[in-house]
This record gives structure tokens, sequence and C-alpha cells, in this order.
């Protein structure tokens, strides 16, 4: 059992669509929104948090609307290619609407583009799994990934060279009379250009699936789960959760913990966001690799044990601890949050029929959604109570990923049980086909 590395790298191109556009979203929005319309702080993070309240929804719905689809472009394209093709239309209106200060249109055009990205990012995750064997999962996943973050990277550049206007007092980057209707159009262009290259490499209907392989009474959409896989599946989501809560708090508030604890400028702090980002990237595969060896859980135990230690040595750094420790740590940190997020997935859509992939996947971007609505308000109010400031938000991470290894080791379903000879055989003619 081989790998297509080929085949994964083409269907990672839907996703590293998708990542260009959130990391355009989430950097250039809120300034959008604070600066150009001026909504001030409190309004522009109510905007910025509906994407996430629309994805506890929709997402679990479209993933079980796309599973039930068949069509001449397959389930999941449909939903991949048309949503791509309207969030890009309606990715220029807005720049229309955005240099024009029509606020009425920029934000009917906002909420539409949101219901839009809501509704194909889960046929866009589940297209991996519906094609690609259970114990080969985490390594295609750690591919995904990779070519996803190619998407954020690319974004990234873009807004580098064409948003260069002076800082303002927070650090941002933005100026109120800057044309961004260029960084629109290339964003625009660019997820079109992924998804079209995707569609025209590959034809999803001709494509072998895991689900074509089952015995029917597995394929019943009225299936339940048994119990003890429907209890390790309650498991995971709740660990799901806690790891998103630990996580999501310590990424919104860090430019601010910085500037309180570590008196760092605010451009600063996302250096070390941008290391824990890149050492993400460099272990994905490796970490790939790894779950096929010991597995899944145990991977992400580690990785969850390994984050957690990350974030308390971070809990005792001060002003005068060197520039490499702290990089070191937010090192470890990006890798373990690779070991969970490689492998956590694949868990999750392996406890279902291939059938209903679409809908787990759904259930596991509602989890991670519902975390990241949840701990920036649950954080910020801990920090803004306590006597201690700044200073909970370290130990707060480190509170919720240990209660996420504890739901961790109730789950016992999902795992992959590889044949290590077969995989090394593999591992070393290169896995291809």
């Amino acid at each position: 059992m081989k790998l297509d590395y080929k085949r994964t790298i083409i269907i990672g191109f839907a996703f590293m669509s998708i990542l260009a556009f959130w990391q355009f979203y989430d950097q250039v929005m809120p300034s959008v929104l604070e600066y150009r319309f001026e909504l001030g702080p409190f309004k522009t993070n109510v905007i910025m948090a509906i994407d996430n309240v629309l994805a506890i929804f929709m997402l679990p719905l479209f993933g079980v609307l796309s599973d039930k689809t068949n069509t001449r472009l397959g389930k999941r394209t449909p939903y991949i290619l048309f949503g791509t093709i309207a969030a890009s239309g309606l990715l220029c209106l807005l720049a229309f609407f955005e240099r024009r200060l029509i606020f009425p249109g920029f934000m009917a055009t906002l909420m539409a583009l949101l219901v839009v990205m809501s509704i194909y990012r889960s046929p866009a995750v589940a297209y991996m799994p519906d094609v690609t064997e259970k114990p080969l999962r985490s390594k295609a996943n750690a591919v995904i990934n990779l070519v996803g973050y190619v998407g954020g990277i690319f974004a990234t550049v873009v807004m580098m060279i064409f948003l260069t206007g002076t800082p303002t007092e927070d650090g941002t980057v933005y100026s109120s009379d800057q044309d961004l209707t260029a960084v629109f159009i290339i964003i625009a262009a660019f997820m079109l250009a992924a998804v079209a290259a995707m569609t025209l490499l590959l034809r999803e209907n001709r494509l072998p699936h895991v689900t074509d392989e089952e015995p029917a009474e597995t394929k019943s959409e009225n299936k339940k789960l048994p119990k003890d896989v429907r209890k390790s599946f309650v498991f995971i989501l709740l660990s799901v959760f806690l790891w998103f809560a630990a996580y999501n708090a310590v990424t919104t508030a860090f430019s601010r913990y910085c500037i309180n604890k570590w008196g760092d400028a605010v451009g600063k702090s996302s250096s070390y966001l941008l290391v824990a980002t890149l050492s993400a990237i460099a272990a994905f595969v490796p970490l790939g690799f790894l779950s096929s060896r010991i597995g899944r859980k145990k991977t992400v135990l580690i990785g969850i044990a390994v984050m957690a230690t990350g974030f308390a040595a971070a809990a005792f750094i001060g002003k005068d601890t060197s520039l490499a420790f702290r990089y070191a740590v937010f090192a470890v940190v990006g890798i373990a949050w690779a070991a969970i997020n490689v492998n956590s997935y694949p868990m999750v859509v392996e406890m279902g029929s291939g059938a209903d992939i679409g809908k787990y996947t759904g259930l596991y971007y509602a989890f991670s959604m519902a975390a990241q609505i949840a701990t920036p308000l649950l954080s910020g109010f801990i920090i803004e109570r306590s006597s201690f400031g700044y200073a909970v938000l370290f130990p707060y991470a480190v509170i919720f990923s240990a209660a996420s290894f504890v739901t961790m080791c109730f789950v016992r379903h999902g795992d992959n049980k590889p044949d290590l000879e077969s995989a090394l055989i593999e591992n070393l003619s290169g896995g291809e086909d």
C-alpha cells in the first residue's frame, strides 16, 4: 500500500487556495474595518468572529450535503470549483466597495463571501480521505498541510510587497488611503488558478474511492456508530476543542503579551509565531512518517505533552531571556502543533464509514471553530479580572493542553496499525506507484 504523492499534492491545491484567502483575510480585514471604515476595536472583533460562528453550523451541514452529492464532476469538486469561482468574484466586488467606502455594500458582500467560504471548506478537506486508504491518511494529511501552507506564504509575500503603509500606533502596517485593489485581485486570481489546476489535473469521478471498497452495509447514512466508537469520537472532539482553546488563546493575545511582559514591539511578536509556523511546515512530512511507525494516538499525545512543556517554558521567559531561547521554545511549540494536527483529523474521519467523511470533517472543524470563538473571550476575561494580568496566558494554555491530554487518553479508535516492514519498503522506494 503506497501513497500517491502526486495525486495528494494536486488535491492539496484546494487547501492551498483556502489558506491563501484566510491568511489575507485575517491580516488585512481587521485593518480595513478599524482604520478604513473607522469601526473601532470592539465592532471589528465582532465582525471578525462571524466566520467562526458561521463555520460551526455550515461546515457540518455542507460536509453532509457533499457526502450525498453525485455529479459528473464528483461529489466534492462541484462545491470546491463553483465555491472558489463565487468567492473570487465576491473578493473583487469587496475591493470595489472598500475602495469607494460604500459600507453597506461592503458588509453585504463580506457576509456573502464568508457564507461561500463556509460552503466548500468541508468538501475540500474531505476530498483527500475519500481517495486515500485509512493507514495512509496521516501521511497524506501532512502533504496536504504542506501544500496548503504554500498558499499562506504566497498571500504573506503579496501583502509584504503591496502593503507598505506607515505603521499605526498599534503596529499595524496600514494606511487609510492605501489602494488594496491589487491585493484583492491577486489573491482572487491565485485561488482560481489553484482550483482550476486541481480540477483539470484530476477528475474526481475517475479516481478510485475508498467508499467503493467498503461493504454496502457500512455505507448506510442511518448507521450509528457502535457505542465504544461513539465514546472515542466524543472524546477526540473534546480534545480538539481543548487543544485549539490552548493554542488559539496564545495566538490571539500574544502581541499584547509581548508588549506587557517582554517589552517587545508589536512587530516583533510576529517573528516568534513565524518561527512556529515555519517549524510546523518543516515537520509536517517527517511527522507523517513518525505516525506510520508508532501510531497516530501516540504521536498526538507526544505533541500535546511537548506543546504544554513549550507553553510552560514560555511562561518563565522574561525581558532578559536570550532571543535564541525564545525562538527555540516557539519552534518546539510549532512542531508539537503540527504533530497534533497531522494526525487528529485522520483519526476523526477514520471512525466513520467512507460515505460519511464530509460529515465528520464538518464536525471536526465545528469543534475547532467553537474553541476559537470561546477561548479569546474566556482567556480575555481571566486576564482582565486576574491580578496577574497577562501572566496567566501561558498557564491558561498549559491547563487546556493538559486537559486535552487527559481526554485524548480515552480515545480508543481511529488509530493506524501499520505494517512496519511494508512502511520501510515504501519509504525506501520513494512511495511512488
